[in-house]
């Protein structure tokens, strides 16, 4: 395992320009000026696209122009839920977290840039997904980057269209599905010590139970399940917001001054340097909104629509949607709860992920490392345990915080041995430490929520629960269908076989290894789909404006 993750570890090195040490970053990753470069090109080559006619996205959102007798499999709304119940979930809720502990409160501007640059993208490949669909033997159609790389350049081209088909059909498997149960495996863990394998074989049951009906299933299930979560998540959000009124002007203060001149939290929480700030604002944007890794065309191609331009002006309400709605949303309730420079009092595994340890003295050579750590009344006298690389706080052994632990952890076995003076091992201390991920939305939501309501934390695990089970239904089609582009409509039931299979052991599996490869192939689909793209553009060019004079004309 740990020679995986030293290869995983290496290729998303050399994917997104992240070294081992992320504090190392001196270049922004070519991977983040290829996306961030075509949106903002795409956008004024199209005359500012997602500004001019984001109105009339709404319109052809709400029904208007919609003719059930056009191709296509499912509605507008159907499809743009699809889609969003694909970007709207982890990355909003661990994504931003995850972009604020490392890269501070700048990193959140960096995300608005990303999806606002984005909208513009994720329309040119929504509409050349539908421009270029076909229609399969049982009625049905298929879209997205691999037939309008083949169908628009042409087939000497199909070798590019089979390398996006495979990385998305693997980067589905992972990224769009055992990332999703490893999040809430561990949520619903830390929150209420289920074991991972109950978690995963819940929620495996529940995506198989869907995925297995077809992508008109997977639209009535999802144009119902994301946006009753999406509201109340954001109606939990913006109450916190008002309850915290008088820090949202600082708030927004705080994220454009870090955005520009980032500044390292009081806890270590920020580097303090403008390129990790800058990229992880970007990659977890990117991540969150998926513009420009060719994803969302997949599904948008499902439209029942004749104008593959109305399928691209929907596609661009994704991003706003996702990031400029959600994304800020949680990134403002971590910001103003000031939950994200804090120590917050939980219960602490020394077993779980993201736990380091360092003992002093280390060892002289010849001699192992020492594995053991010495507390007394709460704190390590001869070492450190941390928490994503931050020291803990002092450490108790009862949930009342009330006894200070003294006694040793030996990080030798496994499971790790945490024995208190006079007493028998345990499983788990309490203490403070600086959370992240998903746990850091949860306690911001938890301590936003607490004046009125005292369970607000179990607010995002249920928001976790609902959106993990819908990126997954979603990410199913997308992988379904490159497999399908791959080897023909009998590979379709054997993948979404191996893809419940996978999600299940998901739950089981390594974060960061998880995390790692997922953004590996994240980056391996973005680059092949941002590459057809740029060779597309005269094509998006000609339909939109063909489109935008019917509009003039009245003739739509």
């Amino acid at each position: 395992m740990e020679t995986f993750e030293r290869i995983i570890s290496t290729l998303e090195s050399f994917v997104w320009g992240f070294p081992n040490n992320i504090t190392e970053i001196e270049l922004l990753p070519l991977i983040v000026i290829v996306i961030v470069g075509y949106g903002i090109f795409v956008t004024f080559r199209l005359g500012l696209i997602q500004i001019t006619q984001f109105k009339h996205a709404f319109q052809v959102l709400t029904g208007k122009y919609d003719n059930p007798d056009d191709k296509g499999d499912i509605n507008h709304f159907q499809a743009l839920s699809t889609a969003l119940s694909a970007t709207v979930g982890v990355g909003n809720i661990a994504g931003v977290a995850l972009a604020i502990h490392i890269g501070g409160p700048g990193a959140l501007f960096w995300m608005w840039v990303t999806a606002i640059v984005g909208m513009a993208t994720k329309y040119t490949e929504c509409t050349l997904g539908a421009y270029y669909r076909t229609e399969n033997a049982d009625g049905t159609v298929s879209g997205g980057p691999m037939y309008y790389i083949e169908r628009g350049l042409g087939p000497n081209w199909k070798w590019l269209a089979v390398l996006f088909a495979v990385a998305a059909s693997v980067c589905a498997l992972l990224t769009g599905n055992a990332i999703q149960a490893n999040t809430l495996a561990d949520v619903v863990n830390s929150d209420f010590e289920i074991p991972f394998w109950i978690t995963g074989l819940i929620s495996a049951t529940l995506v198989g139970a869907v995925i297995l009906g077809g992508i008109k299933r997977i639209g009535y299930v999802t144009a119902r399940l994301v946006p009753l979560m999406a509201i109340i998540y954001v109606l939990a959000g913006l109450i916190i917001l008002l309850l915290n009124y008088d820090q949202i002007i600082p708030g927004f203060a705080t994220i454009f001054s870090n955005a520009f001149n980032p500044q390292a939290g009081a806890l270590g929480v920020g580097s303090g340097a403008l390129i990790l700030t800058l990229s992880y604002g970007v990659q977890r944007g990117l991540f969150s909104n998926e513009a420009g890794q060719g994803s969302s065309p997949i599904a948008m191609s499902a439209s029942k629509t004749d104008e593959p331009v109305q399928a691209g002006l929907v596609g661009l309400l994704g991003p706003f949607i996702d990031t400029l709605v959600v994304c800020s949303i949680t990134g403002l309730v971590i910001i103003t709860t000031g939950a994200w420079d804090s120590y917050h009092q939980v219960p602490v595994n020394p077993s779980g992920g993201n736990i380091s340890y360092a003992v002093d003295p280390p060892g002289v050579d010849g001699e192992e490392p020492a594995t053991v750590i010495v507390f007394e009344n709460g704190v390590p006298v001869n070492g450190q345990m941390m928490r994503f690389n931050i020291p803990v706080d002092t450490m108790f052994v009862d949930a009342e915080f009330s006894i200070p632990f003294s006694g040793t952890i030996d990080f030798s076995e496994r499971p790790i041995v945490v024995t208190p003076i006079d007493s028998e091992p345990v499983n788990r201390l309490y203490g403070g430490v600086v959370e992240n991920v998903a746990s850091l939305t949860s306690v911001a939501f938890g301590k936003g929520l607490s004046p009125i309501f005292p369970y607000g934390s179990y607010l995002v695990t249920l928001a976790v629960f609902f959106f993990v089970i819908s990126t997954s239904i979603s990410w199913s089609y997308y992988g379904e269908r490159s497999f399908h582009y791959l080897l023909g409509e009998s590979s379709v039931m054997p993948y979404r076989i191996v893809f419940v299979i996978a999600h299940f052991l998901g739950a089981l599996g390594s974060v960061s290894v998880v995390w790692s490869f997922g953004d590996v192939m994240l980056g391996i689909m973005a680059f092949v789909n941002i590459t057809g793209l740029i060779l597309l553009t005269p094509v998006i060019y000609r339909i939109t404006k063909e489109y935008t004079d019917k509009i003039k004309n009245r003739s739509v």
